[in-house]
């Protein structure tokens, strides 16, 4: 079994309190980190990390400490890419992993809607759908699904 540690880009991140919920369960350390100070639960095995407001400086961190045995929650797509280049297992706030299988369509679809949207002079183009509560259980049974995995090796 490796070390399991999970980070989280904790700024835009609504799933805080699920991971800490599934990380207690399993006894598994959390680093929140984030551009400014966010409130996060009082226990030991859960550290809060402020990095400047520098641009990336929460994304570069992450990047920087993650490896084999990280699990990182981020709905950013660039950071998933880096973490998977370091060896860390990603996880989007949906529950939906992110793998060198899909992480180049990925980026791919977010250039595309970034040029979409800059022609859109303007115009609203529609974003993603709103968080719900599906969102959150499937977050929940893939990140226990992750760990336990993780655990067997």
């Amino acid at each position: 079994m490796s070390d399991i540690h999970i980070w989280i880009d904790a700024d835009a991140c609504p799933v805080r309190e699920e991971t800490y919920k599934v990380a207690l369960r399993h006894k598994v350390p959390v680093t929140v980190v984030s551009n400014s100070y966010l409130r996060v639960l009082e226990h030991p095995s859960i550290k809060r990390v402020v990095v400047s407001d520098g641009f990336d400086a929460a994304d570069d961190h992450i990047a920087e400490n993650c490896g084999p045995g990280s699990v990182v929650i981020t709905a950013d797509i660039l950071l998933a890419d880096r973490i998977l280049k370091a060896g860390a297992m990603g996880l989007s706030p949906k529950g939906d992993l992110w793998t060198d299988d899909n992480i180049g369509t990925a980026i791919a679809t977010r250039a595309i809607m970034a040029d979409l949207r800059a022609g859109a002079m303007g115009e609203h183009i529609g974003g993603p759908k709103p968080f719900s509560h599906a969102d959150r259980s499937e977050f929940l049974q893939s990140l226990h699904t992750m760990i336990e995995r993780e655990k067997r090796g």
